[in-house]
């Protein structure tokens, strides 16, 4: 079918991607499923969106010819991977890795608070990100800085589709993971260990993880975090630095910040889109589509829909938390979440709480980032330090 079709937008024209938030939105409200040649057909309704993510026998998540734990599995095999996968994130394992995250973000705040003014997101966010994501997993300081890099020149390729940049890179990306695994082989490291180790020694229906299997879940909990956490950090500090009376009354009451942070988060969404396919044809927000189709849920647009959310763009406390989709619905929501929202808060409980003012740079604008990042690309600050 889509060869046939003309195309009802561009997400990749400058003018999509000059202010990503106001294109999504026009688009739900005028085309709120769409076909465009770069990513099949995007849906932007949180309705469709939700019927997307509970109807998996229609909408599949295999979309891809490379193996992908578990979040590129249908049930029953989905199933059973994902109940490998969730131990790694229960309330435990959390609490274990609590102190251990909030080191990270003391000696960062340390070190990148020195000055009245900071970059946050090369300087704070992406540092933070990535060694959060080691510390984890169990991966060494010395992959820091080349997952920063990694990051970085990953992003640049897939937005000049850069078809044998992308390719050189997840290379590489198979070589941090495969340097991991060779060392903890040959140091006959213990599953209780690390969490890498502990995934080396987990079993489904009867047998050992094999490499590619191992390799899938360590890369969507790096390079598939990174970038999320990162952008997540630069939103919810940007709209801070915008909102100097909500700031200070995080300071005074912080334990309003996990509803805060899911909050801000359902504003911009750090996540732009994840990928589906059809297995048969369906007809969804008014359009007719064969099998076989691709599918981009769109998350920032969802979760922006004045039909379940109003007033989208301003900021509510009360509102009802189960319609945010900011970690998904149904089978595929997001096992890390647990993880990610452990992270975040500790980071913002460090800034607000080292701070007594945050504040956009006067005479240094925001960058916006560009699909497939969401969030900021550079993010210059004015910093007022606690005493």
């Amino acid at each position: 079918m889509s060869d046939e079709l003309k195309p009802d937008w561009d997400p990749g024209s400058e003018a999509s991607l000059r202010d990503q938030r106001m294109t999504y939105d026009r688009m739900r409200e005028t085309c709120p499923v769409a076909y465009s040649e770069r990513l099949g057909w995007s849906v932007f309704r949180h309705e469709d969106v939700s019927r997307v993510l509970l109807e998996h026998e229609t909408f599949s998540s295999s979309v891809s010819t490379h193996c992908a734990v578990p979040n590129g599995m249908d049930p029953p095999q989905h199933t059973v991977y994902r109940r490998i996968i969730e131990p790694y994130f229960a309330p435990e394992r959390m609490a274990a890795f609590e102190p251990v995250c909030r080191d990270i973000v003391a000696t960062l705040v340390r070190d990148t608070l020195e000055g009245d003014e900071t970059e946050l997101i090369a300087d704070f966010a992406l540092p933070f990100a990535v060694r959060v994501q080691c510390a984890f997993l169990g991966w060494p300081a010395a992959l820091h800085d080349p997952l920063i890099r990694w990051t970085v020149n990953s992003h640049d390729a897939v937005l000049a589709h850069d078809r044998p940049a992308i390719s050189a890179l997840a290379r590489e990306f198979e070589g941090f993971i495969d340097g991991e695994l060779e060392t903890r082989r040959q140091s006959g490291a213990k599953p209780e260990d690390d969490v890498t180790t502990a995934l080396m020694h987990e079993r489904v229906e009867g047998r050992p993880f094999n490499r590619e299997e191992i390799a899938s879940i360590l890369r969507n909990w790096t390079a598939g975090e990174v970038g999320t956490i990162s952008a997540a950090v630069g939103i919810l500090v940007h709209y801070l630095a915008e909102h100097a009376g909500l700031q200070r009354q995080l300071r005074d009451a912080p334990s309003l910040l996990p509803a805060a942070i899911d909050e801000i988060l359902r504003i911009h969404g750090p996540l732009v889109a994840n990928r589906r396919v059809t297995s048969c044809p369906v007809e969804i927000g008014g359009r007719v589509l064969d099998a076989g189709e691709r599918i981009s849920i769109n998350w920032v647009s969802a979760n922006r829909d004045g039909r379940v959310f109003d007033e989208p763009d301003t900021f509510r406390l009360d509102r009802d938390p189960s319609a945010n989709l900011l970690y998904g619905l149904g089978i595929h929501v997001c096992p890390g979440a647990p993880l990610a929202r452990l992270e975040l808060q500790i980071v913002m409980e460090a800034l607000l709480g080292h701070t007594t003012s945050i504040a956009l740079a006067p005479d240094k604008l925001p960058t916006n980032a560009v699909y497939p990042a969401s969030g900021f690309s550079t993010l210059p600050l004015r910093i007022v330090r606690a005493s």
